[in-house]
This record gives C-alpha cells, structure tokens and sequence, in this order.
C-alpha cells in the first residue's frame, strides 16, 4: 500500500492510530483544528481486549497509575446519605468502574507522547475539501495548502465535519434522551474516591467524580428528548441548567455555584452515531466519528483503541485501501453493534422521573450490588462477548 496518510483529529482514536500506522511504517500527518493539544476531558475507562491494545503498546502500567482513584460507585438518596454501593473488581467487566478509570486528557497525553515520535502533528488547521481520483485523494485545508495522500483517517468525533463532507446525510444518529454537563470543580473535605451518584425527581441527576489533581469532576443529568441546548451558547445552557436544578437538592448547589466560573464547563445531548459504511473510497471513518456508541455504552475508548490497532495492522497488510478497510470493518462491526444495543430506556431506568422509581432504582441496585447476586448474575448471564480476537501484525 502507498504509504502516506493523515489522519484528522488528534484525540484519542487519532493519537493511537498515528502510533500504530508510523510503527507500520507509514508516513503519518495528523492535523488538528485546536490550536494546541487538549488535555482536558472527563473520566474515560479501557477494559477487555482495549487494555490489551495498551499493553502491546508499553502503556498499560502507564495508564494504570494515572488513574483517578476512584474505587467503585455509590447513589446517593435523598437524605444524602448511601442507598446502594458497587466496589471496583479487577474480575467485574461490566461495572460502572472499570479498574483503569483516568481522565480522557490523561489518556490521550500517555498516546500522544509516543505518537509523536512516529508522525507529524499539525496544530490550528482543518480540512475544508475533500477530491478523490483512483491514485490519491487531495486535500484543501483551511490554511490554504493543498496536498495528496494515499488515504485518510476522520478520528474527529461524533460531529465530525469531514465525515460530513465525504459523506453527505449518511450519518443516521439515534438521540438517547439524556442531555449531561461536564466540569471540574473545586475539592471538598465530603468527596472520597467513590463515583457518588444522586437522583432528583424529573429525570434529574447529580454525580461528583474524583480525579487525580485535587479537584471533582462533576455532571449535572437531564433525562428528555434533545430540545437544542447541546446549540446555544454557553451563558443560554448555564441559566437553563440553573432553572432546572435550583431545587434538585444534595450537591446540585454547589455545582451549579461553581459552574458560573467554570473553565472547562461543556454541555451534551447523547446521540449515537450509525453509519452504513466506514469507508469511501480512500477515507475511513475511525472512532466516534465512525460509531459513537456514547457514554451509556461505557465502552467508547476501548472502541477507540482497539479500532485503532486493527485499522492500522489491516492498512499495513494489503497493498489495496478497500480490502484493507472491509477487513478492519469486518473486526470492528460486532463489537460496536454489541455496544449500539444498548436500550434508549436506560437513560430513564437510571434517571427516574418519579421518587417511587428513585426507590425502586435504588432497591435493586442495592439488590444487585451483593457479592452473592453478583456472583449469579455473571454466571447466568455472561456470554460470549462480540470483542474481535487480536491479530498480531508484523512492525516495520
């Protein structure tokens, strides 16, 4: 296969991607519409056949002490104190905790380290056109250079421009009916390592996270059908969010006193990206631009990852960009059509309307939690599980 690639996006799909294609030997260009590197972000988790992909990386030991801390989940009634507690286990793969939680910044700084040694990076530009002919796809970039590569990797996330632009109406997104704001804010003596999870009334939640640098990583949850808010500006969301949580108790706030100054204050309504295809031509689709399976999946960067290796070792097995990317998409379809499975009424099981489904919530994730039941849940209910089997592919 011609070697010369770029890569649109520098997260961390686009980090793990360059790693891989410049260890194939493959001339790498990542490009980047931020100015710089972003290292912020919220709590991500690798778990399965993606801690695999970081340990043939080196980076598993890595990840592993970078992580938060944090040693299970906890709800929150509405006298604040615990109604149903999950301890981390490094056997339970399908607990809210995962044994390696780090902050998606965190994660993405450990790839992008290492990447950097294999590719270029190029910071503050975008593609603004894509042209393919049978040898070479040409790209037109917002700084106004024009050049040619042999494929191209979109790892810009679920809102992906480029994705738009090669393939026009082709994404079929699937809203979830939670709308969730995410920021850091200051530390208190009551936060512990645990994930404390509290439910108002009217879909409402509040959950308080810990990280590694001293300050919480808090969410403010909405359960509703997508009205827009993920559009407005920034000072619209924040008023909205006050309106809507100013009685929803516990540590509601706090957080939104310490939202009014947030720097790193971001507002979502989870939607799941479906597409019929990954590739066109000489352009494959990577990451959450291909699938985004959103944060209820829980399985988003172990996505990414995997994707990555198995994109990268396809490209670097064929001299034919098709065959190499219907191979990759071969691998990848199963696990993420396991994770799209997930019901739209989760969003509303986890975030009940009513007090009575805050205690029938509560109740059985009380249930659920002891060791025995837990025990038998896995045992009755575990299957094979749709992760691909990794290949080993030759390095150059």
């Amino acid at each position: 296969m011609a070697r010369r690639i770029l890569i649109t996006g520098a997260s961390i799909a686009g980090n793990a991607a360059a790693w891989w294609l410049g260890r194939h030997g493959f001339d790498v260009t990542v490009v980047e519409r931020a100015p710089a590197f972003r290292k912020g972000g919220q709590n991500v988790d690798v778990r399965g056949v993606g801690r695999e992909v970081l340990r043939r990386m080196g980076l598993e030991r890595a990840a592993l002490d970078q992580g938060t801390g944090e040693e299970g989940t906890a709800w929150i009634d509405g006298r604040g104190r615990v109604a149903a507690m999950s301890r981390v286990s490094k056997d339970d793969r399908e607990g809210s905790t995962a044994e390696m939680e780090i902050l998606r910044g965190d994660l993405a700084c450990l790839l992008h380290g290492p990447a950097q040694e294999h590719a270029t990076f190029r910071f503050g530009d975008a593609v603004e056109r894509v042209e393919q002919d049978v040898d070479a796809v040409t790209v037109v970039f917002a700084s106004g250079r024009t050049e040619r590569y042999d494929a191209i990797v979109v790892a810009e996330g679920a809102e992906s421009s480029t994705r738009e632009r090669v393939f026009p109406g082709e994404d079929a997104p699937r809203w979830m009916d939670l709308t969730i704001a995410y920021l850091t804010i200051p530390r208190t003596a009551s936060d512990d390592r645990m994930w404390r999870w509290y439910n108002a009334p009217g879909g409402r939640g509040v959950s308080l996270r810990p990280d590694r640098y001293g300050t919480t990583r808090a969410m403010l949850m909405l359960q509703k059908p997508p009205g827009g808010e993920q559009d407005w500006n920034v000072d619209r969301q924040k008023a909205w969010l006050h309106a809507r949580f100013a009685d929803a108790g516990w540590e509601a706030p706090r957080v939104l006193a310490a939202m009014d100054g947030s720097a790193d204050f971001h507002l979502d309504a989870l939607r799941q990206v479906r597409m019929r295809r990954w590739s066109n031509g000489r352009v494959v689709l990577l990451g959450d631009a291909a699938w985004c399976a959103t944060p209820l999946a829980g399985i988003g960067t172990t996505l990414a990852v995997t994707g990555a290796y198995i994109l990268a070792g396809e490209m670097s097995r064929s001299d034919d960009v098709g065959r190499a990317f219907a191979a990759y998409e071969g691998a990848m379809r199963p696990m993420v059509e396991r994770a799209h499975r997930i019901p739209k009424v989760f969003s509303r099981v986890m975030n009940p309307h009513s007090r009575a489904g805050i205690r029938l919530l509560h109740a059985v994730l009380h249930l659920a939690s002891r060791p025995a039941v837990r025990a038998l849940t896995r045992k009755r209910f575990a299957g094979p599980r749709a992760e691909p089997e990794l290949p080993r592919y030759d390095l150059a």
